[in-house]
């Protein structure tokens, strides 16, 4: 005779204690995020003939990253950062930058960072090194980086959204940008503020879910959605050569 099969009940309970004994627990793989390129900004910094450091940005990168954050160890990142999107507050010098003797940013458009390895610090921090590729040269670069949240975003459409600081430096000779030495600083310090969204793909957690809707008055609540950004409009700069 072909035995019954186990209740439902008693299979449930077996699989509970199971997962309660250590080394059993099937251990949840990592998740899979995106960066958000309208949050996500790499800032930096170089000395300028040595009367001050000049800041500038870029905007808009894009890239995925796997992430659990009780295992560091276990996260990777891939990130590319349009380097055409680089502004440093006026157009003749960004076109100077991007020139051929610096940046080269119309044979190399893209800066690509690829993970190696990730050292936990604590639960918040970790050192995230991996290798930087810019100008068609490729370099190793660790990153300082700090978890600052991991939540379901207040605004709609309610992504679980995990958000991160990060802060590295290089030598702009590695990467063969020599050019205006007398002017420009060879150290580059760069700060990284990041946005990732979860991949939905995966599932979401219970806390993905939208709250309730509340009695609100158009006079007290603040907008449910969130400014679109606006593209600023663009000008052809006019030659320059001279950082």
């Amino acid at each position: 005779m072909r035995p019954s099969p186990m209740p439902r009940i008693f299979r449930t309970a077996v699989l509970a204690v199971l997962g309660m004994v250590p080394g059993l627990a099937m251990a949840a793989p990592p998740q899979t995020w995106s960066l958000d390129p309208v949050h996500t900004r790499v800032m930096f910094a170089v000395e300028h003939a040595g009367f001050s450091h000049a800041l500038g940005t870029v905007s808009g990168s894009t890239g995925t990253l796997v992430f659990d954050r009780d295992d560091w160890k276990s996260a990777r990142l891939d990130v590319q950062v349009p380097l055409q999107r680089l502004d440093l507050g006026d157009a003749k010098w960004n076109k100077a930058v991007l020139a051929t003797n610096l940046v080269d940013a119309e044979h190399h458009p893209q800066a690509h960072f690829v993970s190696s390895s990730v050292e936990p610090v604590d639960a918040d921090h970790a050192k995230v090194c991996g290798e930087l590729t810019l100008r068609g040269v490729t370099k190793p670069l660790c990153m300082d980086v700090t978890l600052n949240a991991v939540k379901r975003h207040p605004l709609p459409p309610f992504h679980r959204t995990a958000g991160f600081s990060a802060t590295a430096t290089l030598s702009r000779a590695e990467f063969g940008m020599t050019a205006w030495k007398n002017v420009i600083g060879d150290r580059v310090d760069l700060r990284i503020e990041a946005e990732a969204l979860r991949d939905r793909g995966a599932g979401e957690p219970a806390d993905e879910v939208a709250p309730p809707a509340e009695d609100a008055s158009p006079s007290t609540e603040p907008a449910t959605t969130e400014p679109v950004p606006q593209e600023p409009a663009t000008q052809e700069p006019a030659p320059e050569t001279t950082p």
